[in-house]
């Protein structure tokens, strides 16, 4: 499996992304730059976390008129795997790829710790390889990580079990309903605040966000057997 890892002026957990395709689950990946017009040749896309165009405006309100983006969103509208996070989940929202909105955190200070994540759906590509209600040590850094939406799209998320991954023992940034990670109807598009690329193997503190990169493979492989 091929990765296309965007790079966006500001991005700085490109590398941790890199390091956990080639690394962790050793499958290829390459950095393309915002201003690509073409991701031919990848099998899913990566949006790292970071401050894209110094968050002015909004996080990721900027970067969603780059030239890349909108393969970005062929990818997705093909089916192909898309995962943001952190700025890239920002990101993603801002496309209009995921529903909802990213604001201040509730104290507005930045936040960077390991947190504890519940997985509500182990049911997707990206979490098959959890079991269902599991929790995940897995870090945090971010200033505008509080998702909102309003009332009738958090019914939606709920009925369509959108909610990927919540906040366990605390709720970091206000995050409604204790959100960390939602995913879109088609099932691939994912964005969360928290970093699975910085909890790869136990020197970084934690392993548990090594299978998040594993169960993309683990689709992919069956997908591709199917073809």
């Amino acid at each position: 499996m091929r990765f296309a890892v965007i790079q966006f002026p500001g991005s700085n957990c490109d590398v941790d992304l890199l390091h956990a395709i080639r690394d962790g689950v050793g499958e290829k990946a390459e950095y393309v730059s915002h201003m690509e017009t073409s991701l031919d040749g990848f099998d899913g896309v990566l949006l790292p976390g970071g401050f894209s165009y110094g968050d002015y405006l909004r996080s990721g309100a900027i970067s969603r008129f780059s030239n890349v983006m909108s393969e970005v969103r062929r990818f997705a509208e093909e089916g192909k795997p898309v995962f943001g996070t952190c700025n890239g989940f920002q990101i993603l929202v801002e496309a209009g790829l995921l529903p909802g909105a990213l604001q201040r955190n509730k104290h507005l200070h930045f936040i960077c710790k390991s947190v504890q994540l519940k997985v509500e759906n182990n049911k997707t590509n990206f979490t098959s390889l959890y079991e269902k209600g599991e929790q995940l040590t897995i870090p945090i850094a971010h200033g505008e990580g509080s998702y909102y939406c309003d009332p009738e799209t958090l019914e939606e998320l709920e009925r369509s079990n959108q909610i990927v991954f919540t906040y366990a023992s605390e709720n970091p940034n206000g995050s409604v309903a204790d959100i960390a990670g939602i995913i879109n109807k088609k099932g691939n598009v994912l964005g969360m605040m928290p970093h699975p690329e910085r909890a790869t193997e136990e020197l970084l503190g934690s392993s548990d966000g090594l299978r998040f990169f594993q169960s993309m493979i683990k689709n992919f492989v069956k997908e591709t057997a199917n073809v």
